[in-house]
């Protein structure tokens, strides 16, 4: 764990993620990685920041985290701190979120598996109170 971890990783963090500020709560920046064969990003939230509950419909996700503190959730079970060396491997179809610590800037690098007619569906916010009971 690194607590000075400030979202400059081994990846730059890149610029603000305006393509998707509106299914975030918080800044968060995105540095596309790869957008041929599979799409990859190295994702960093500031503290505080979460994306909105969300499903990635046939291919998924696999979540590299590689700074920081966060959290990943699935929908109806309890949330799961996470920190640099943790994978998530989110399947096809599954209600979801992830984000930085309240107080901890958190980095993942974010590959989407590919699959014919993969989408991503975003919904609704993670409600403060519930973020805040973390």
């Amino acid at each position: 764990m690194n607590d000075k971890f400030d979202g400059n990783g081994i990846f730059p963090k890149g610029p603000k993620n305006e393509a998707y500020a509106q299914y975030f709560q918080g800044t968060s920046y995105l540095n596309m990685l790869s957008t041929e064969g599979v799409t990859i990003g190295n994702v960093v939230f500031e503290p505080g920041c979460r994306n909105n509950w969300h499903i990635h419909h046939k291919g998924g996700q696999i979540l590299l985290v590689t700074g920081g503190q966060g959290w990943y959730q699935e929908w109806n079970k309890p949330a799961r701190p996470l920190v640099a060396g943790d994978v998530v491997n989110i399947l096809p179809g599954m209600k979801h979120w992830h984000g930085a610590a309240k107080d901890s800037w958190f980095a993942h690098i974010a590959v989407e598996v590919p699959a014919e007619g993969a989408s991503n569906e975003w919904l609704e916010p993670v409600d403060d109170e519930h973020y805040n009971s973390l």
